[in-house]
């Protein structure tokens, strides 16, 4: 039986483009609301999964770009409630998507609450990056039992026996940070490549690198290395210059 988990996982393995699965991040709402599911559905079209940002006012794992597109979501009004409305109403994307929300928010509207709605209105997995996996249990089951994926994000220090772990549980596909550190740094493709081969290693799931992959190159360099790539920072920025993010998307792979 297929699940939304092992849809996401199909949609990491077999990219729409290319050899290399492209899922960019768009903070919900951002740059604003009315015009949000428009960009959602273009950006689907080229992407081959989309992880959607719940925004947070206290974003740890986030450099300044993320953090700002969050602000500016906040002011418009934005919440969990909100971005499953607006999904409901959406209609079908051509990609799958999942939420990526600090936990705070998902624990105010209610976990038992937020699975079954999530999986409603056809979201596909979680990227939680405050809630250890060892404080995740009822979250895991209540997914389990929707057929959604907990993804888990592993670190180039996080040692090789918790290594294994997470990426035996993880979901869909496994999230590997590039650095230590928040979203929009620079990558040293040297290093991640070889960081990125001993994730894979261990991993039965599709690993997808992010954090500091902004361009065509960064995705060509890392071909081979990752299943999949997640471009957000780079994204936001050419959102908020008024960029087409469809453009953006597919620009990033060559045809």
């Amino acid at each position: 039986m297929k699940t939304p988990s092992s849809l996401l996982e199909h949609a990491i393995r077999s990219p729409k483009r290319g050899n290399v699965a492209i899922m960019p991040y768009l903070t919900a709402g951002y740059p604003n609301k009315e015009d949000f599911c428009e960009l959602l559905q273009a950006v689907s079209v080229e992407a081959d999964a989309i992880e959607l940002g719940v925004p947070f006012s206290d974003p740890m794992a986030d450099g300044a770009t993320i953090q700002g597109s969050s602000e500016v979501a906040l002011a418009n009004g934005v919440s969990v409630r909100w971005i499953l409305g607006m999904l409901a109403s959406c209609g079908p994307l051509q990609a799958p998507v999942v939420l990526m929300s600090y936990l705070n928010p998902l624990l105010a509207y209610g976990l038992r609450n937020l699975v079954r709605d999530a999986a409603d209105v056809g979201v596909h997995g979680f990227i939680i990056p405050d809630l250890p996996d060892e404080e995740g249990e009822q979250l895991d089951q209540l997914c389990e039992d929707a057929g959604l994926a907990r993804i888990q994000l592993v670190t180039p220090v996080t040692s090789s026996d918790r290594l294994r772990r997470l990426c035996h549980r993880s979901g869909g596909f496994v999230y590997a940070v590039t650095v230590t550190g928040t979203t929009g740094g620079k990558l040293d493709i040297g290093q991640v490549s070889a960081y990125l081969d001993r994730v894979r290693k261990v991993s039965s799931k599709p690993v997808c690198a992010g954090f500091g992959i902004a361009e065509r190159s960064d995705v060509q360099a890392l071909e081979g290395h990752a299943e999949g790539v997640i471009v957000g920072s780079a994204l936001i920025r050419a959102l908020g210059r008024g960029e087409d993010g469809a453009l953006f998307v597919r620009a990033l792979v060559q045809d």
